[in-house]
Formats: structure tokens, sequence, C-alpha cells
């Protein structure tokens, strides 16, 4: 019965620490993105502003 119960816990606990794992790798991920695509929102912003001061 406690070898039961122990293997509940260790496969809840690698359960609990890949989710984890997961959800901060994505969170960071996240975060990149967002900063890439406000760059390059930023950058073209400033890119079609030239443009049409030359024309």
């Amino acid at each position: 019965m406690i070898w039961k119960v122990l293997g509940v816990l260790i496969i809840v606990w690698l359960a609990v620490t890949l989710i984890g794992a997961i959800v901060k790798g994505l969170f960071w991920l996240a975060v990149i993105g967002g900063l890439l695509f406000v760059g390059t929102a930023a950058y073209a912003a400033i890119k079609g502003n030239n443009q049409r001061s030359i024309r």
C-alpha cells in the first residue's frame, strides 16, 4: 500500500514539474515574441514615415 502511495506521489510530482517547465518556457517565448512584434511595428512605422516624407 505504501509503495502505491509513493508511486502516485512521484508521478504527480513529475507531472507538476513538467507542466511548470512548459508553462515557464512558453511564457518567455511569448515575451520574446511580443518584443519582436513591437520592434517590427516600430521599424515599419519609422520606415513608412520616411518614405512618405520623401515623396
